[in-house]
């Protein structure tokens, strides 16, 4: 039988943490379940693994007590890293044993997961240097900053890399573990924990959800005044040379410290500009696809609908369906 630790994070915990692990208990418990109603023994036994004691979070509502200490467990086959609070400060000395623990296990063999935030304590280990990772898209300026080796793929629910699976946003964890099911069991046991649990298979993308506001944490104060500029021109169509010399600096030179500093091109900033205007415009007022795309400096159908896709992963008319309930088709 193969062992799956799940790594309760002590001090970093919070509410999202519980909810991860007590997902991940129950839907390798219903997917342990199908199984056995084919015949075949159970896949997996889980163990919450962690440093320390238990620990009560938020007054006492939650006690959380760790099954085994990390030295106790010597092989496990995969581990899952829940949600926690972003390691925006230097990991402490339980942080760090986690940590050191993580690695050894993933040198001796073993896969890992990360759910959300908990991306944070998976690149501290130094595993997803030159790998695609995936995390909260609000947490994505600071991750960058932080751990600038790392490709990170903030669109994308889930990424899938040498043992190493990350996920986006919060509860989006429960498309991880289905994918997870899948890939050590089989697809007919991750549909039926789909339908028992009532999650969306085969999700890909967490651009709908993603609120965009800019990544100004990078400290270039010229880029910051462009992109302070930009946010102020939303219904004209920048030149980026116009741009440049306005801040009085090269073309390539401004596009080298513009993507340095924010991880977009000017041109891509811009649009992600606009079209989180028009997100806003599309779930609260009564205004049309072509109203809202005029607002927002496009005059182009095809182009405005193009760019909202590559964006969002949907049309604009879906996007307007699913978040505007006054929407008129």
């Amino acid at each position: 039988m193969k062992h799956l630790s799940v790594i309760f994070p002590g001090e970093q915990s919070n509410f999202s943490t519980v909810a991860c692990i007590a997902g991940t208990f129950e839907i390798i418990a219903a997917a342990n379940s199908y199984r056995r109603k084919t015949g075949k023994k159970d896949l997996f036994t889980v163990q919450l693994a962690g440093v320390g004691e238990k620990k009560e979070m938020y007054g006492g509502m939650f006690t959380v007590k760790p099954q085994a200490d990390i030295s106790a467990i010597e092989k496990t086959d995969l581990i899952v890293i829940p949600s926690s609070v972003p390691f925006y400060q230097q990991a402490g000395k339980e942080n760090t044993m986690l940590i050191d623990w993580i690695k050894k296990q993933y040198r001796d063999g073993a896969e890992v997961a990360s759910i959300c935030s908990g991306a944070f304590m998976l690149a501290s280990s130094g595993l997803l240097d030159g790998r695609n990772c995936s995390t909260h898209w609000a947490h994505a300026d600071a991750f960058r900053q932080q751990f600038p080796k790392v490709n990170l793929k903030e669109d994308q629910l889930i990424t899938d890399e040498k043992g190493i699976y990350t996920n986006g946003g919060a509860y989006s964890f429960l498309n991880l573990m289905i994918f997870l099911v899948e890939k050590y069991y089989d697809r007919q046991t991750a549909i039926y924990c789909s339908k028992i649990f009532q999650i969306e298979m085969d999700r890909n993308s967490q651009s709908a959800f993603a609120i965009f506001t800019g990544q100004k944490l990078h400290g270039d104060a010229m880029v910051e005044q462009a992109q302070i500029y930009i946010e102020s021109q939303l219904e004209e169509k920048i030149s980026v040379e116009e741009l440049s010399a306005k801040f009085s600096i090269g073309r390539r030179n401004f596009d080298r410290r513009f993507i340095k500093a924010t991880g977009n091109t000017p041109i891509e900033y811009a649009q992600r500009v606009k079209i989180e205007s028009a997100k806003k415009a599309l779930e609260s007022s009564r205004k049309t696809v072509n109203e809202v795309m005029y607002e927002v400096g496009y005059s182009d159908v095809k182009a405005f609908r193009e760019v909202f896709r590559k964006i969002t992963g949907i049309s604009p008319l879906e996007y307007k369906s699913k978040y505007n309930k006054d929407a008129v088709q």
